[in-house]
């Protein structure tokens, strides 16, 4: 007699990020992105740690609520200079300022995960804290050479490491090595293997 198999339930990606998307491809596991329908304006006062934590969380419950089926990933990445919070820049003005800014600095990136299913009331997070140190002799010449090859504009503080990003650093410190590109791996593997998907 032939062991029954059960269908996993289908996998989705909260998110529109690209850079996410091709993280989760890794996995070999047929998935899904629909875009979450959240506000992402900080609370007054909020934390950089807890923005991206409470974000990662709303963007995972909100795509649930439409599939309660689904095992839903929700992410979310905010860079923290000085314990203030930077968001995307958006411009090539704002990213100039940010890495100005950011010269000379060690910034932090809080890149939060929560994984969510409505149906059987699944729900984890955790966050992954990357430290950065950014070089002190980075140019405005460099940063300006950077940002027009590299046009982050949609980067958490405008860093894009997986690139020529790669080059304003004088050093990453991280125990999840995606977590900078904007979703840690090891975490998101453990969560969706606890919410029922085998992997690999």
């Amino acid at each position: 007699m032939s062991e029954l198999h059960t269908p996993q339930r289908p996998l989705i990606l909260g998110s529109t990020s690209r850079y996410r998307r091709e993280l989760v491809e890794r996995l070999h596991t047929p998935f899904t992105c629909v875009a979450p329908d959240v506000d992402e304006a900080p609370i007054p006062g909020e934390a950089p740690g807890a923005l991206a934590l409470r974000l990662a969380l709303a963007k995972a419950h909100a795509v649930a609520a439409l599939h309660p089926e689904a095992i839903v990933i929700g992410s979310d990445q905010v860079s923290d200079l000085n314990g203030q919070p930077m968001g995307k820049p958006g411009t090539h003005k704002r990213a100039v300022e940010m890495l100005r800014a950011m010269r000379g600095q060690t910034v932090m990136f809080h890149t939060a995960v929560a994984v969510v299913c409505k149906a059987t009331g699944f729900v984890q997070s955790d966050v992954a804290v990357i430290r950065t140190m950014f070089r002190s002799d980075l140019s405005d010449d460099a940063i300006e050479r950077y940002l027009r090859a590299e046009q982050p504009y949609d980067c958490a503080g405008s860093a894009k490491s997986e690139g020529l990003g790669i080059s304003l650093l004088d050093a990453i410190h991280s125990d999840d090595p995606t977590a900078l590109i904007g979703l840690p791996m090891i975490r998101t593997c453990r969560m969706v293997r606890a919410a029922g998907i085998e992997l690999p």
